[in-house]
């Protein structure tokens, strides 16, 4: 966008500087050149009313599968941009387990050179760990990060051999990336279908023990403390893997972690049709790692609120019907995200769970600091990456409407409070929703 375009009379927040003030926002050349107290417009200036609404830095996602290239039938790097700038995200990070995975150099410059021609956002790559994530091979670590990967990670794979995991962190060091691990221990985790507790006992299903997550907290956390490598634990799910980060970080091992909106506000009772769609077997609730307990649920709460978990991360997940409707133990696991997330988690808020600028840092400040991005910020001369959303707007969860290809959510119907009204990535108004 050439022109000036100034957002009025909003509520600007900026967790970086613990900012909170009523006033306008100035975007001009794709960067923020003002934030003052409410003022008469000047000529030829783009006006956009803010009044009642949360004016803040744009959504950071360190974590989204956008499945392009070879799961086009899933997502596509334009579809889940859409998506994303609808959410109020203006930087994702795409998982590496397309097809071909990202392995090399090459394969990251191309991954970069498709998002900037099709997506509204900026897509930022995340390299594999292992080549093809089959665990037997290291990737390109130091080309990759050359060619611009934001970090490593085998997602949705746990990365099984140990060996692997501590070059790996070894590499971290010296591309000065952290190694994103989703830690589920696979025999602990093999033919269970949900989380091991009461309600899967009552729907008949085999289940994940909590055990299986911490046992593989536990062991990467020993790797970092052995190898001072840039650890970061992605999904946790259980109070106990909260516990294990939280006791990390205490004895100042370079370990970050971060959490779902899904593990946040959803629990394994909404399989057994305790939750929105009160729908029992819902294949849509079939996520992994799986919904936990109420327990897990509340531990998880407390460790965002006291920063164990530093940051938010959708796992953002299309898939198709063929994908889901279907058996519950032959359903793949996943839901969307990118288009709810904000509106779950200021559930938290308004039930009193978690501070809201606390929340926001969760979605900006902190996994901006986790990868090392120059991003999440208002600063008078930062990149115009902003977000304008009304968090008292309802609205009805309509999959049928996401601009994600995925419709797969437990959430359809929902009536949800929190609206995102504009996006902006770089000065350039990537979504506009009506008032």
């Amino acid at each position: 966008m050439n022109g000036r375009l100034r957002i009025v009379r909003g509520r600007i927040v900026d967790p970086s500087r613990a900012l909170d003030t009523v006033g306008d926002v100035i975007v001009e050349r794709g960067v923020i050149t003002g934030i003052t107290r409410s003022s008469a417009p000047m000529d030829g200036e783009t006006l956009v009313d803010a009044e009642g609404c949360i004016v803040a830095p744009g959504f950071i996602d360190l974590h989204a599968h956008l499945r392009e290239p070879g799961y086009e039938h899933q997502e596509t790097l334009s579809s889940g941009g859409r998506a994303a700038a609808a959410g109020g995200f203006t930087t994702v990070c795409a998982t590496p387990d397309s097809d071909p995975t990202v392995d090399t150099a090459s394969d990251v410059e191309s991954l970069i050179s498709a998002a900037k021609s099709s997506a509204p956002i900026r897509i930022l790559p995340l390299g594999t760990v292992s080549r093809r994530q089959r665990g037997e091979e290291l990737s390109e670590m130091v080309g990759m990060a050359t060619a611009g990967a934001v970090g490593f990670t085998d997602s949705p794979r746990h990365t099984c051999n140990a060996r692997m995991l501590k070059h790996a962190l070894d590499y971290s060091r010296i591309v000065e990336r952290p190694i994103i691990e989703q830690p589920q221990d696979s025999e602990l985790a093999s033919g269970g279908l949900m989380h091991e507790g009461p309600e899967a006992t009552l729907l008949g299903l085999p289940g994940i023990p909590p055990e299986a997550e911490e046992v593989a907290i536990a062991r990467a956390i020993a790797l970092a403390r052995l190898t001072g490598g840039r650890l970061h634990i992605t999904k946790v799910s259980t109070a106990r893997g909260v516990e294990l980060v939280r006791r990390a970080k205490e004895s100042r091992i370079p370990v970050t972690a971060d959490v779902t909106p899904h593990h946040l506000t959803m629990t394994d009772a909404w399989l057994a049709g305790k939750g929105h769609s009160a729908r029992m077997y819902d294949p849509n609730c079939k996520v992994s790692p799986p919904l936990r307990s109420e327990e897990d649920r509340q531990a998880l709460v407390t460790g965002l609120n006291d920063a164990t978990l530093d940051c938010v991360w959708t796992d953002h997940f299309p898939l198709t019907l063929v994908d889901k409707l279907c058996e519950f133990d032959r359903a793949e696991s996943g839901m969307v995200g990118l288009e709810t997330a904000l509106a779950l988690l200021l559930q938290l808020v308004e039930s009193g769970e978690v501070w809201f600028p606390r929340l926001l840092a969760a979605l900006t400040t902190e996994p901006a600091r986790v990868l090392s991005l120059d991003a999440g910020t208002l600063r008078q001369g930062a990149r115009a990456d902003v977000v304008v959303f009304r968090p008292d707007a309802e609205w009805t969860v309509n999959p049928a409407r996401f601009m994600s290809r995925g419709r797969n959510t437990p959430l359809d119907g929902a009536q949800l409070k929190g609206r995102v009204l504009l996006t902006i990535v770089a000065g350039d108004v990537v979504h506009r929703e009506a008032a």
